[in-house]
């Protein structure tokens, strides 16, 4: 389970995130839905230990992220919009590291050959990851993510940058994830794609938490009983859905 709870991120006198409050159960996709600039990056960081929040709490699986860091991050996995990998390791490498830093080697040769088969990355098990695309670098750190058994699992704009094929897979993997009783967290633009994935969605602006609920909900909320999340969440912001991923603070 993932608790965020009166989460504040201040830089300065811009405050990025302002009372944010979110609970993802086990078993559960959430979106997490916001013009650019709504804070959604910033809350996943804070989320992830990334940054250390103004004030609040944030518990991953009943462990504070900053009182408790180790503990709370042995069971969380984060997946960025642009990838951070260390470019002058190979992919297996990579893998290795990872599972390494979660103490997790004792699973770690069959969980390297399921993943790097099922990302397609087999053939560049021992090239560096600086000679990798862009959507192969995203397949990696979605693999790095999965290597020790997280349950609680954060994704930023997962499927940028990703081919079709690989959208799919990722996307039946995060389905998979929430069928073993993880908690799922997913910021994206693709709102199409959080229609069909999600439980719930969360809309941010600003900061600020402007609507939370299923597609349903939202609907009555809004008031267009029979609209899309598209035009649910284009009524509420006012603003236009983005075409492609921007770093949103």
């Amino acid at each position: 389970m993932l608790e965020i709870r009166h989460l504040v991120k201040q830089y300065k006198s811009f405050r990025a995130v302002n009372d944010l409050t979110i609970t993802i159960n086990a078993g559960e996709i959430v979106g997490l839905l916001g013009p650019n600039g709504a804070g959604k990056t910033t809350a996943l960081r804070c989320s992830a230990g990334i940054l250390r929040p103004t004030s609040g709490e944030i518990l991953v699986n009943g462990w504070d992220i900053v009182k408790d860091q180790g503990k709370a991050k042995a069971g969380l996995a984060f997946v960025p919009e642009v990838p951070s990998l260390y470019e002058l390791l190979s992919v297996e490498e990579h893998l290795k590291f990872v599972a390494m830093c979660f103490n997790t080697m004792d699973q770690y040769e069959s969980k390297r050959e399921e993943l790097l088969s099922r990302y397609d990355l087999t053939e560049k098990r021992n090239e560096l990851v600086a000679t990798l695309s862009k959507g192969m670098k995203q397949k990696l750190s979605v693999a790095c993510a999965l290597v020790h058994n997280a349950n609680v699992m954060l994704f930023d704009e997962p499927l940028i940058g990703v081919d079709p094929a690989g959208a799919h897979e990722l996307k039946i993997e995060i389905q998979r994830a929430k069928s073993n009783g993880a908690a799922v967290l997913i910021s994206t633009h693709l709102l199409d794609t959080a229609e069909k994935l999600c439980d719930r969605v969360i809309i941010v602006n600003k900061g600020v938490k402007m609507v939370e609920g299923t597609l349903a909900e939202l609907r009555t909320f809004s008031g267009m009983e029979s609209s899309s999340l598209e035009e649910v969440f284009l009524k509420l912001t006012g603003g236009e859905v983005a075409s492609s991923s921007l770093p949103d603070g």
